[in-house]
């Protein structure tokens, strides 16, 4: 697998197993069209906030939405929170280590978003953490493994799954276990492709689609880092 060339994910495989994916979308958009809704109509008034810098690849929130703490665990077996993710730029995306296609293309974009921030503006160093939506298979080492085949500075986080839920819901993104299958590997978690991007202050700040554009990632990226 070559991790540094500037990779593009496919439109209908934005996804890793079970044929639920276009209802995944469609609630994954209502349920953030919802909370964005929700989070300005909670401020009232008449003042708006400023309209966000145009991006290329990703959508920018107009409010920036404050992420509640969450309990789960690294690729090291050490508790992680909301608190490891406040004070850096973080690249988010959940998955699972046995998914056979659309999340080995994003740690791969994460590769080579990565290589291309550095050419660009070297002291800009986000985080990039992948979320395993499959604690029975991946626990920390696996996980560790997994993570650090891609970049040794990559994080890895699961947990129990009322807490990935949780956390789900506040990125608005979906996932679900898909049994059945034909497969070697006993089960298939189906899941949203989508990047987010948190904010140093702990807030999803963006969101990235599918098909992944690591160049235009990198550049929309020191775009909202400029005008934070």
């Amino acid at each position: 697998m070559n991790t540094e060339s500037v990779v593009k994910d496919t439109g209908p495989g934005d996804r890793s197993g079970g044929g639920n994916h276009a209802l995944f979308i469609v609630v994954g958009i209502l349920v953030l069209a919802l909370g964005l809704w929700l989070g300005i109509a909670s401020f009232g008034g008449s003042s708006k906030p400023a309209a966000p810098p145009a991006l290329r690849a990703g959508t920018q929130l107009p409010q920036p939405r404050y992420l509640a703490d969450f309990d789960l665990v690294d690729q090291d077996g050490r508790p992680f929170s909301l608190a490891n993710l406040k004070g850096h730029w973080t690249f988010v995306s959940i998955g699972y280590t046995s998914c056979p296609d659309i999340c080995p293309t994003t740690m791969a974009t994460y590769s080579a978003v990565s290589a291309g921030i550095a050419k660009l503006q070297p002291e800009t160093k986000p985080q990039f953490l992948f979320i395993s939506v499959d604690p029975e298979r991946d626990r920390p080492e696996r996980l560790a493994q997994y993570v650090r085949y891609f970049n040794p500075a990559f994080l890895g986080a699961t947990g129990e799954d009322v807490q990935l839920r949780a956390l789900a819901a506040q990125l608005g993104v979906l996932y679900a276990r898909v049994e059945g299958e034909v497969t070697a590997m006993g089960y298939l978690m189906d899941h949203s492709a989508s990047i987010l991007l948190v904010d140093p202050e702990g807030r999803l700040t963006a969101i990235f689609g599918t098909p992944h554009d690591s160049a235009l990632i990198a550049n929309d990226f020191l775009t909202i880092a400029a005008s934070h």
